[in-house]
């Protein structure tokens, strides 16, 4: 069994597949993927679809919430202000993705997708990881109950806390970075234990424009570029 760590997809279906492939990802692995699966991208609906069916055919997936699952959730919830942040945000290309407008009701999303989200987890925890989707926020007594940082935090590597890690080390996406950071952050671990896996997937150009794969077990990194047609 092996074991990766997923983040940022942004409704770059085609590529979260290729990636997939690449790492021959099958039933007797675990999947973990950090949130933002959704907006900026072009299927978005797509993305969901692929998890959705993997599950169904028994692959191991955990799947953690981002900020833009965050907005989308309070904005079906009727925070305005949220909703004009999503659709700003790329929530319109999430719109499209299910053939909807971005003035029309989010209540015409199908049901599955909403309760899918709704279960969607703040963090992970292994022997040797914490996995979440921004980060933690080490200002608090507890930093895996401060939801709103693990799905927005930037800027929190000099607040780590090293004796609360216990020697574990914090995966997490959210904050884009090119692909050359990501290969020296991995060479550094000992030195700075946290791994941002944002290659910026549906950001094209300057390093950006990949979806990253860590394999937990063998601190592996798999890059695969965007393949989106209409991206």
């Amino acid at each position: 069994m092996r074991r990766f760590a997923i983040s940022d997809i942004h409704g770059c279906a085609l590529t979260f597949e290729a990636l997939l492939e690449q790492i021959a990802f099958s039933s007797a692995d675990e999947l973990f993927l950090l949130g933002d699966y959704i907006d900026r991208g072009p299927d978005s609906k797509g993305v969901i679809d692929l998890i959705l069916k993997l599950k169904e055919e028994g692959y191991q997936l955990h799947c953690l919430r981002g900020n833009h699952e965050a907005l989308l959730l309070n904005s079906i919830g009727g925070l305005t202000d949220d909703h004009e942040l999503w659709l700003q945000n790329g929530g319109d290309t999430t719109m499209s993705s299910f053939g909807l407008s971005s003035t029309d009701s989010l209540h015409l999303i199908p049901l599955e997708y909403i309760e899918f989200l709704n279960q969607l987890e703040w963090y992970f925890e292994t022997d040797h990881y914490i996995l979440v989707h921004a980060g933690l926020d080490f200002r608090t007594a507890q930093p895996l109950e401060a939801r709103h940082a693990m799905t927005w935090i930037r800027n929190w590597y000099e607040q780590i806390d090293r004796e609360w890690l216990k020697g574990r080390i914090i995966v997490h996406g959210h904050t884009p970075v090119p692909r050359p950071l990501i290969v020296k952050q991995l060479k550094k671990l000992d030195i700075l234990p946290a791994l941002d896996i944002d290659a910026g997937c549906v950001f094209k150009g300057n390093y950006l424009k990949y979806l990253c794969a860590f394999d937990l077990d063998n601190r592996q990194l798999f890059f695969q570029e965007n393949i989106e047609t209409n991206a």
